[in-house]
């Protein structure tokens, strides 16, 4: 039965998801030749692209190309979710940001390079940070979402605001030299739950800002979001529902595997709170944290007594070295947190007074857990990492 349920959702043929839009004009008629002239697409297909309305969930690396190509194709209405800035480290996976564009909101440097590519694309900014208090209004109005947002909580959110309101979504994910893709659509197949029915443990998978990614593998992961998404729209060929693409950048392979509804799912009816679903911390970290952080400003004033020997401690970096690489707090040594984990990163340090640090804070507060545990019970660790200390202690030094 198993068998016959996945054969048939391989052979769904899903029914066009916008009706044609008005004709088309003679200037759009000459920019789109090349799509007119395709059997599979042609006058209808290319009107129904005019008509269409798509979300991209984030100006970043996935969203950068899937905006370009998207508006290229003579997708009608777009909208973009993002309320970050954009950063230096940004332009190695953004394309769709230049060198002149540090500094300014991401959806108004996308929207101008949109602009500039195709002035016959309606573009709608969403400056916001998407949660459960958003998420179902800005959804309606649009007819499909692009989701390649770099965490849990947020894939999960637009998960269940789009299986609510019965909407299509093409989900993608890049990880170093690693990316994922496929489709989502309750009315019709599985959902983002059923292929991750529980969120990963806290801190197990690192982010790209953690682990980093290959800047043109964003390039190929969005590509193939936005053939998902023209399909769709257009009903032409087999989508990704019901299957998931593995690309491996450096074996150069493409692998499937089967997604299958799961038959007892609970239905999806409510938004809730997806950082608690998730866990931005692990249970045992934030206990271990509450009481135990130092601001960035206590460890300069620490650094500084113990440079004129009136303190004692060690500044432990959890970090990977290729971080620790990039940029680094003066006098702090390199222990990634695996090693504090598992205790042996913690032996040279017997009877010491430690201090752990990584970017943000996260990951010192799991090594801080780990080392209390291992009867280091005055450790602290520092509230907003290198990040914060850039940002108020050494604003001359560089980030990522």
């Amino acid at each position: 039965m198993d068998t016959l349920v996945a054969m048939a959702q391989q052979e769904l043929q899903l029914p066009p998801l916008v009706e044609p839009g008005p004709e088309l004009s003679v200037e759009e008629i000459e920019r789109y030749s090349r799509h007119l002239i395709i059997p599979e697409v042609g006058m209808v297909g290319q009107r129904r692209l005019k008509n269409a309305k798509v979300l991209v969930i984030g100006a970043g690396g996935l969203g950068s190309p899937s905006l370009l190509y998207l508006a290229a194709a003579g997708v009608g209405t777009i909208g973009i979710i993002d309320d970050d800035v954009v950063d230096t480290s940004n332009l190695q996976r953004q394309v769709i940001h230049g060198v002149s564009d540090v500094g300014r909101l991401k959806a108004e440097s996308a929207r101008e390079a949109i602009a500039g590519l195709n002035p016959l694309v309606s573009v709608q900014l969403h400056p916001v940070r998407l949660d459960s208090s958003n998420a179902l209004e800005i959804f309606s109005g649009y007819d499909l979402i692009l989701d390649g947002t770099d965490n849990f909580a947020t894939r999960y959110l637009v998960n269940d605001a789009a299986a609510i309101l019965g909407k299509p979504y093409v989900w993608g994910s890049i990880y170093r030299f690693d990316g994922q893709i496929s489709v989502f659509w309750e009315k019709y197949g599985p959902n983002y739950r059923d292929l991750y029915p529980e969120a990963p443990p806290p801190g197990s998978v690192p982010s790209c800002a953690e682990g980093g990614v290959l800047g043109m593998l964003c390039a190929s992961v969005g590509s193939v979001m936005v053939t998902e998404a023209i399909k769709l729209i257009t009903g032409i060929g087999q989508t990704l529902l019901g299957r998931l693409m593995i690309y491996d950048s450096l074996a150069l392979t493409w692998r499937e595997v089967k997604v299958r509804k799961d038959p007892d799912a609970e239905p999806i009816t409510e938004l809730v709170d997806y950082e608690a679903f998730c866990g931005i911390l692990p249970a045992g970290a934030a206990s271990a944290a509450d009481g135990s952080a130092i601001s960035v400003r206590e460890l300069a004033d620490m650094l500084a007594s113990r440079d004129r020997g009136q303190a004692e401690f060690e500044l432990i970096d959890v970090r990977e070295p290729g971080e620790y690489e990039i940029v680094s707090i003066p006098g702090s040594v390199l222990v990634p947190k695996g090693r504090i984990v598992d205790g042996d990163g913690l032996a040279p340090f017997a009877g010491k007074q430690l201090v752990f640090h990584c970017k943000t804070g996260v990951r010192s507060a799991e090594a801080l857990a780990a080392a209390k545990k291992y009867g280091f019970e005055a450790a602290v660790h520092v509230d907003g990492g290198v990040v914060a200390w850039v940002e108020q202690i050494e604003p001359a030094k560089p980030t990522y």
